[in-house]
């Protein structure tokens, strides 16, 4: 019989589902042991962590651990897979947008703010450059990693963010020292990307797909499994705050460095590993009308949301059932 157990952490919902129950005790502490050492290399918001003093050094080599070597490995090669599309070097960018702390204190400060004077799916809209927003140049060609002397450097005046892949490398990394404490099939989502090691119970895991992870059960989905690798949802609609009145959303357009535009409410993707299918989802969302023909063309299982709620099923990605709705 499985068993699962949820907490906060990362800023968001941690669970991990075992196979066997008996097993969820060595499983979680495994995973808390990978978020805390994730959280401490790669967290934006920490004063202590390895991230903010790389970025405090932008233009000089700074000597980084390996999990944060591993993370800005991961990070690049997300760029160079979708042509610079999901982009790490946005971290000034995302504090011009005021997405400068943990997210619920950002959204507790935004909800005291006055009401935006147009709606967020217009707001959205003007941050692809459709309305003059000048080009900006890609940075991350230019980040230095030497795995070799230890070393990361930033071209001057860089910040990373890794929130496009870090979050999705913790639970890869998570859910493999899951399954190697548990001794079996164990499930490990953070904020609704998810990974899975080890041998699935039945047909697979099974997982609701919704606009929201947070959501009730009652909210529209899609219910789909997966037996192995990773399954990840990037979405406009949830990290949302306002910014001078202004609403804006964390996924931005590298091309502008300002908020992407909401061609698709949500994007989610199946692929190998969740730091896979989080890079897809994210590079969708920014693609916006681009999206479907890159999926295809990658052979990645998608579902998309689009502004105006229409489900779009990408490739493999399973056909709903009768009884389940449209988001």
């Amino acid at each position: 019989m499985s068993a699962t157990a949820s907490w906060r952490a990362l800023g968001t919902s941690a669970t991990v589902a075992t196979a066997a129950a008996d097993a969820l005790p060595a499983a979680r502490a495994a995973v808390e042991r990978e978020l805390a050492a994730i959280d401490l290399a790669c967290s934006r918001f920490r004063d202590d962590s390895e991230l903010t003093a790389l970025n405090a050094a932008a233009g000089a080599p700074v000597p980084v651990s390996p999990l944060l070597a591993q993370a800005v490995a991961v990070a690049l090669r997300a760029a160079r897979a979708t042509g610079g599309v999901v982009d790490p070097t946005l971290g000034a960018e995302l504090v011009r947008a005021g997405y400068d702390r943990d997210f619920g204190e950002l959204a507790a400060l935004s909800a005291g703010q006055a009401p935006a004077a147009r709606a967020a799916g217009e707001a959205g809209s003007r941050g692809v450059g459709a309305g003059g927003a000048p080009r900006r140049r890609p940075a991350w060609p230019a980040v230095r990693l030497d795995r070799a002397r230890g070393t990361v450097t930033l071209p001057a005046g860089v910040a990373l963010d890794l929130g496009a892949t870090a979050k999705a490398l913790a639970a890869d990394r998570a859910a493999r020292a899951a399954h190697a404490a548990a001794g079996c099939g164990v499930l490990v989502s953070l904020g609704g990307d998810v990974a899975v090691a080890g041998p699935a119970p039945g047909d697979g895991w099974a997982i609701r797909v919704t606009e929201d992870h947070a959501a009730p059960a009652e909210a529209a989905g899609q219910v789909v499994t997966i037996p192995a690798g990773g399954l990840a949802t990037s979405g406009t609609t949830v990290r949302r705050w306002q910014a001078g009145g202004v609403p804006r959303h964390h996924l931005l357009d590298p091309r502008t460095g300002e908020p992407a535009a909401v061609v698709w409410r949500t994007a989610s993707v199946a692929a190998a590993s969740c730091v896979d299918a989080n890079t897809a989802s994210t590079a969708a969302i920014v693609l916006g009308a681009s999206a479907a023909p890159w999926l295809l063309r990658h052979g990645l299982p998608a579902r998309l949301v689009s502004a105006r709620g229409r489900v779009l099923l990408i490739g493999a990605w399973p056909r709903r059932l009768p009884q389940e709705r449209a988001a």
